[in-house]
């Protein structure tokens, strides 16, 4: 089988250059931090990784993370500063949405991953079954686009989510308590593109 294009192998380098994306991935790591608790004993996944923007922000508070990004170039970008990390961090290379992982984790966050995977109902239900009882989700993209979000839209499969439907979606698939809400907006040169901030439990 041969191996998928890496869209970001020209990117991952410079992708925490970019401040606005940063401060981004802070608001939402904010809003994660909010609404869910973890603990010292906890083992999570970051799905869609990436260059660890938000896997930073959460290490601190919990045991082990399970970093998924098929991105082999992104990937390297955060095992370089594995180390640096304060909690235990595996780096798995994985097209998560058509592959399992056969692990069970207290908690799965995303960030601007998830309008990169064609079936939706078909991921939430895949993390709900990797999730302990108990388990929580914090879940962040883009809100409805037109579009423009991306210069490329090669590998984009939504332009954005209706939070509505995004919401009826993980309810039918069984997460309970769920709230979701308008938790930063990313600020480009052809407009302003709202991110939300899906948050439940198995």
């Amino acid at each position: 089988m041969s191996e998928k294009k890496d869209y970001f192998e020209n990117k991952a380098k410079t992708y925490e250059n970019d401040s606005k994306r940063v401060n981004n991935v802070q608001n939402i790591a904010d809003g994660i931090l909010d609404k869910i608790s973890y603990d010292k004993n906890m083992k999570i996944m970051d799905f869609g990784s990436g260059t660890g923007l938000l896997t930073s922000k959460i290490a601190p508070y919990v045991k082990k993370i399970v970093a998924v990004d098929m991105s082999k170039a992104m990937n390297e970008v955060l095992k370089s500063k594995q180390n640096s990390y304060p909690c235990t961090l595996e780096v798995k290379q994985l097209d998560l949405a058509n592959n399992d992982l056969d692990e069970k984790f207290d908690s799965i966050i995303s960030s601007m991953t998830i309008h990169h995977v064609k079936d939706i109902e078909a991921l939430l239900k895949k993390f709900y079954s990797m999730l302990e009882i108990g388990g929580t989700i914090g879940l962040a993209d883009l809100e409805t686009e037109n579009g423009t979000f991306h210069k490329d839209d090669t590998g984009v499969f939504h332009f954005g989510f209706d939070k509505n439907e995004f919401y009826k979606i993980a309810k039918n698939v069984g997460f309970k308590n769920l709230e979701i809400k308008t938790i930063s907006v990313a600020t480009k040169p052809n407009g302003d593109f709202p991110i939300f901030l899906l948050t439940g439990i198995k």
